[in-house]
């Protein structure tokens, strides 16, 4: 994360030094286009918030019941690859709606912690699961656009994001749901170039929907794997996902 800021801060402060002064305008006319295309790759980061239970009563393979409790947690931001195409509507000077197929190669790795069940030296035993998601995600965004200067003009964006995912193991220990629904915001500029433009853009993505499969828990054939599948109530997927366009 700390690279993905690096490059959006060495990015706003080439905008400002282009600023002091007038230069001859690259593709001066392509933004009064009414419908454009383009292409798009970047890199993401994957996380995901849960809701943990807290204790809860387990029943073992010979029927004895105990209470456990095991937290769950994605331990750090997962880095992935994105690709995809967008297609803009110019609604004015100003505005845009942008429409941005995308699909996203990454993972989340989750750690569990049973605090019930510790090791020789009383520490609580830990499992882990590599969270494997493959996201076609399909964004509706809306753009609001600052006036263009000589080749560069910055804008911000807010829109809304319909995931669908492509993996998911039967016998994991957390499995999300096929579909979920994120909101997004961020910020981004255009750079003119002599044969295109080339946009980066820093956004934020946060799932309103909890994203959690709550069947798949009865569906594990090991029981004992049933106490980790349980030991979550809800969770919500982030994503911060830089994405350079291609127009």
């Amino acid at each position: 994360m700390r690279k993905i800021l690096t490059i959006m801060i060495l990015l706003a402060a080439v905008c400002r030094a282009s600023a002091q002064e007038r230069t001859a305008q690259h593709k001066p006319y392509i933004d009064l286009r009414p419908l454009h295309f383009g292409i798009l790759v970047g890199m993401h980061a994957q996380d995901i918030e849960f809701e943990n239970v807290g204790p809860q009563t387990v029943t073992d393979a010979d029927g004895v019941e105990s209470v456990q409790t095991i937290l769950c947690d994605a331990d750090n931001w997962n880095p992935g690859f994105s690709v995809g195409v967008t297609a803009e509507v110019r609604l004015n000077a100003n505005f845009s709606a942008r429409l941005t197929p995308t699909m996203h190669f990454g993972a989340k790795h989750l750690t569990f912690l049973n605090l019930t069940r510790t090791d020789e030296n009383g520490r609580p035993t830990t499992t882990t699961q590599d969270l494997k998601n493959t996201y076609i995600s399909i964004p509706l965004d809306i753009k609001f656009s600052a006036p263009r200067f000589n080749n560069h003009r910055p804008y911000i964006m807010a829109g809304v994001n319909q995931m669908i995912n492509l993996t998911g193991k039967d016998q994991d220990y957390i499995r999300l749901k096929r579909y979920d629904t994120m909101v997004e915001v961020g910020f981004g500029c255009d750079f003119y170039l002599p044969f295109f433009k080339l946009i980066p853009e820093l956004k934020f993505c946060y799932s309103l929907t909890d994203a959690l499969d709550k069947g798949h828990a009865d569906q594990l054939q090991d029981v004992s794997m049933r106490a980790y599948a349980n030991s979550v109530r809800a969770g919500h997927s982030k994503m911060f996902v830089l994405t350079f366009y291609f127009e």
